[in-house]
This record gives structure tokens, sequence and C-alpha cells, in this order.
């Protein structure tokens, strides 16, 4: 059983990728999405992260509200084009 606190850095440590505050704000900032792109089926994503990520969805499991967080910070941009904030 994992007990990994589910947090935006462990999220990122599950993925390997660099997990420190100015790593993941880097990540985000260099990895925008168009608002029609999936977070799992973005193209930037191995494929072991893509199925990470499509499974802690499809689960609906512990890591669901922190790929949320992610997926809506990676469509940041997208979503204030379209509404324009």
């Amino acid at each position: 059983m994992d007990d990994t606190e589910p947090r935006m850095s462990n999220l990122f440590l599950q993925l390997g990728l660099d997990a420190d505050d100015r790593a993941i704000a880097r990540f985000i900032r260099e990895h925008q999405l168009e608002a029609d792109v999936h977070i799992a089926e973005a193209p930037f994503w191995n494929d072991g992260q893509r199925q990470f990520l499509a499974e802690q969805l499809g689960a609906d499991a512990s890591w669901t509200t922190i790929v949320d967080q992610l997926n809506e910070s990676l469509h940041e941009d997208a979503v204030k084009r379209q509404t324009g904030l």
C-alpha cells in the first residue's frame, strides 16, 4: 500500500520529475496545454507518466485532487485566452 501523502511535490516525484517549488513552477509555465488537450494525453509525458495520470483520474484515487490541480495549472493560459481574464 502506498501511503505517500498526495501533494504536488509528491506527484512530481511519482512522475519522476524535479519536485522543488521552483522546478514545479517552471514545468507548469513551460508545459501549458491547449484547452482541448486532456492532461493524460499531453505530448510531453512518457508512457509510464501518462498511464499513472490516467489511472489516478479513472480510479478516483487519492491522487485525483492533486492531478486535477496540476491539470488546471497546465490549462491556465488556455482558460485565460478563452475567458479574456
